[in-house]
């Protein structure tokens, strides 16, 4: 979730700032965008989404990465996304501190982030030539926004409820939502 931004930076010095900082921070063509904690909720479902996934991806070239790995969008836009995947080899910085090759990202809502991760984040994660799903995972209620590319278009769907199962072609695999809330009470 990210709180309001505190001044302009170039990159390389949003770069030695986030280095330097506790917490993590978003950059968007120059503004440092601090990002806030999350709940007990946010927590489990991201690590709930996460860990099901990786059990799904075992025996493939494809990585579950968690949120301290930060996303370069673009070349003046860095996002840290709740978790994300690649698959083959990783396409990184020389440090391997930006992620540029993701083909999923996933962001766990909440009341405050909601509207930032259906729209501008949206818009920011579907630039990434590499990018094919973009998950969207609701805190307060069973429900995935699965945003597909498909060619060169995107497609969205919604997955609600226990019994829904998103498919995640590009992935090959399935992540059911009872697993994604799994211990989740509403």
């Amino acid at each position: 979730m990210a709180i309001d931004s505190i001044r302009q930076m170039t990159v390389e010095e949003y770069f030695a700032y986030d280095e330097a900082i506790e917490y993590k921070s978003e950059y968007i063509d120059g503004e440092v965008i601090p990002m806030t904690g999350g709940t007990l909720n946010h927590s489990a479902i991201m690590l709930n989404a996460s860990s099901e996934l990786r059990q799904r991806l075992k025996g493939s070239d494809c990585q579950v990465l968690t949120s301290s790995m930060r996303i370069r969008v673009g070349p003046t836009r860095y996002l840290y996304p709740d978790f994300s995947v690649f698959c083959g080899a990783p396409e990184t910085d020389e440090r391997s501190i930006n992620l540029f090759n993701p083909l999923l990202v996933a962001e766990v809502t909440s009341p405050a982030s909601i509207d930032y991760d259906r729209g501008a984040k949206l818009h920011f994660y579907q630039s990434i030539p590499s990018l094919r799903i973009y998950l969207v995972i609701d805190q307060q209620q069973p429900l995935v926004e699965l945003y597909e590319r498909q060619d060169a278009a995107w497609q969205s769907r919604e997955y609600a409820g226990l019994d829904a199962i998103v498919p995640l072609l590009a992935l090959n695999c399935h992540l059911p939502l009872a697993e994604i809330y799994a211990g989740i009470s509403f």
